[in-house]
């Protein structure tokens, strides 16, 4: 069974976490939330959350890792050397990164958007990914890299995870009714 690390830290968006987890484990994947700060975890809009896991420093046994956004959390986990490192590392090993909203902070610190296609929050698309080509898409899969633009596109960017990680994102889709929110 593939297994996802949802990382958390300091003033992470809840909504693209905690959604994002519940998707995943909906979807019959083992998930994690990795907190960098401790076992509870609270969010920008003060809802705390207490993490699965304990961010050690590694991300080995995780087949993919999903970066949310959320300020200042996005910024808390791209200052994490630790954490830059081991999200390097998974990309080099070819496993599913994907993020979200200012998220990719992190990606770009560890060199993961170079030459890259990517989106992420509309605001912050001339301070990441300087190196990579930012498009105005609600979900972008390059490779083993997939990068979606912030809350509102929450639930798309977790079909996408699920298909990228080959689960079944229309089962799922139409399982939530989320089929109906897009055909209205």
């Amino acid at each position: 069974m593939k297994k996802v690390a949802v990382m958390l830290a300091t003033g992470y968006e809840e909504g693209e976490s905690l959604f994002v987890v519940d998707i995943i484990r909906r979807a019959g994947f083992a998930c994690d939330s990795v907190s960098i700060n401790g076992p509870q975890v609270t969010g920008c809009h003060n809802i705390t959350a207490l993490a699965d896991v304990e961010f050690d420093g590694s991300l080995d046994g995780y087949d993919a890792v999903v970066v949310p956004g959320g300020m200042p959390g996005a910024a808390n986990l791209a200052e994490r050397d630790t954490f830059v490192a081991a999200l390097r590392k998974m990309f080099d090993e070819g496993k599913l990164i994907c993020s979200i909203c200012a998220g990719p902070m992190s990606l770009d610190r560890a060199g993961i958007l170079d030459g890259r296609t990517f989106t992420c929050f509309p605001t912050r698309k001339d301070s990441i990914g300087t190196k990579g080509t930012w498009v105005d898409e609600l979900v972008v899969q390059d490779g083993n890299v997939l990068t979606s633009q912030g809350p509102g596109t929450t639930l798309h960017f977790a079909y996408a995870v699920v298909d990228a990680l080959g689960g079944d994102g229309d089962k799922l889709r139409n399982g939530m009714l989320y089929s109906k929110v897009l055909a209205s």
